[in-house]
C-alpha cells in the first residue's frame, strides 16, 4: 500500500464512492481528511461553503474536490494519499455508518483492498525488476572497472618490460627482468612465489635460487629467467633441470632474452624424452603476447601441450 504514489482513475473513483459511506455527515467527511493529515487550507473554501450554503453541496462533491486537489501533485501530498488509503483499508467500524450504507461500504472497502494489493504487487514486481537491473548494472560497471584496471596494469608491465631494452647494466637488467615477468605471471594469477631461495641448514648461505614458481592447471613449474649476451646453451638448461629432478612432480619453464643455442634445444628434447616436462620461452613471446593482449595462460597451456604431445620444448606461434 505504501507504494501507491498517485491514485489512478479506477482507484480514485472507488475512494470517492467509499469515504462518504464511512462518514455520516458532511462535516465528518472533512474531519476524515483532517485526521488523515490533509492541510485545512486545501478544503478551507469547502468548509466555508458548509457553513454558509450547506444544502448545495453533498458528501460526494466534498470528497471529490479534496481528492482532486491532493491527487494533482504526485509528490507533495504523497503522505496524505497513503494515509487516506490506510484508513480506508483498515476500516472496521461499519456500525458507525448509516444502516443502509453498511453493506455497500463493506463491499467498496473490500474492493479498494483488492485494488491496492494488486497495484502493490505490480509495484513490488517493478521494484524487484529495478533492483535486479541495478544489481546487473553495478556488476557490469564493476566488470568494466576491473577490465580497465587490468588494462592499466598490463600497460604498466609492458612499459616496464620495454624499458629493459635500454638498460645497459646487465646485472640490473637481469634482476628487473625477473621482477617484470613475475608481475606478468601475477597479472594472470598463476604466480605462486617469486625469487625463491633455499638456504643451507648448516649456515652456508644460499644453496639454490629459483627466479619464480608458477602454477598452470595444478602443475607446478620452476621458472628460470636469463638475459645474457649470448644464446642460452645446454649448461644453463641442465642446471635448471637439476632443480626439477630434485623435486617430485615439479616441471620447468626457462625464459631467455637472447634465444637458445642448438645444444639447449637438444637438452630440452632429451629431458622430454626422459619424461621431464620442460618448456622453453624467449622474451619475444612475452612481448608479442603483451602487445596483442592475448591470454598468456592459454598460450602457456598450448606450449605445455606441444611439449608433452610433440616432445617439442620450444614451439612458438
Amino acid at each position: 500500500m505504501n507504494n501507491v504514489f498517485h491514485y489512478p482513475p479506477d482507484l480514485f473513483d472507488l475512494v470517492v464512492q467509499t469515504i462518504p459511506l464511512l462518514n455520516r455527515s458532511k462535516e465528518s467527511v472533512l474531519l476524515f481528511f483532517k485526521g488523515a493529515g490533509v492541510d485545512e487550507n486545501i478544503y478551507r473554501d469547502i468548509s466555508e461553503k458548509l457553513r454558509t450554503d450547506k444544502e448545495n453541496i453533498n458528501k460526494y462533491e466534498i470528497c471529490r474536490k479534496v481528492l482532486e486537489r491532493i491527487n494533482e501533485d504526485s509528490d507533495k501530498y504523497l503522505r496524505e494519499r497513503r494515509e487516506i488509503l490506510k484508513r480506508i483499508t483498515e476500516f472496521e467500524a461499519f456500525s458507525t455508518c448509516w444502516e443502509n450504507d453498511q453493506l455497500k461500504a463493506k463491499g467498496l472497502v473490500s474492493e479498494i483492498q483488492k485494488v491496492v494489493n494488486v497495484k502493490d504487487s505490480f509495484t513490488r514486481m517493478k521494484q524487484e525488476r529495478e533492483k535486479e537491473s541495478n544489481i546487473r548494472k553495478k556488476e557490469y560497471e564493476q566488470k568494466m572497472r576491473d577490465i580497465q584496471k587490468d588494462r592499466e596494469n598490463l600497460l604498466q608491465i609492458k612499459n616496464e618490460l620495454f624499458s629493459l631494452f635500454s638498460e645497459t647494466n646487465a646485472q640490473k637488467r637481469g634482476k628487473q627482468l625477473e621482477t617484470v615477468l613475475n608481475k606478468y605471471f601475477a597479472h594472470y594469477q598463476i604466480l605462486i612465489k617469486e625469487d625463491f631461495k633455499r638456504v643451507s641448514d648448516s649456515g652456508d648461505g644460499i644453496i639454490e635460487q629459483i627466479d619464480g614458481i608458477i602454477e598452470i592447471d595444478n602443475q607446478i613449474f620452476l621458472t628460470e629467467m636469463k638475459w645474457k649476451k649470448d644464446s642460452i646453451g645446454s649448461d644453463d638448461i641442465y642446471a635448471h633441470l637439476g632443480r626439477i629432478y630434485h623435486r617430485a612432480n615439479a616441471h620447468g619453464i626457462f625464459i631467455s632474452a637472447s634465444g637458445y643455442a642448438p645444444s639447449a634445444i637438444i637438452a630440452g628434447r632429451e629431458a622430454l624424452a626422459k619424461n621431464a616436462l620442460l618448456v622453453l620461452f624467449d622474451l619475444e613471446e612475452f612481448v608479442k603476447n603483451i602487445e596483442k593482449e592475448e591470454d598468456f595462460k592459454q598460450y602457456t597451456r598450448d606450449k605445455i601441450q606441444a611439449a608433452i604431445i610433440e616432445k617439442n620444448p620450444y614451439k612458438k606461434w
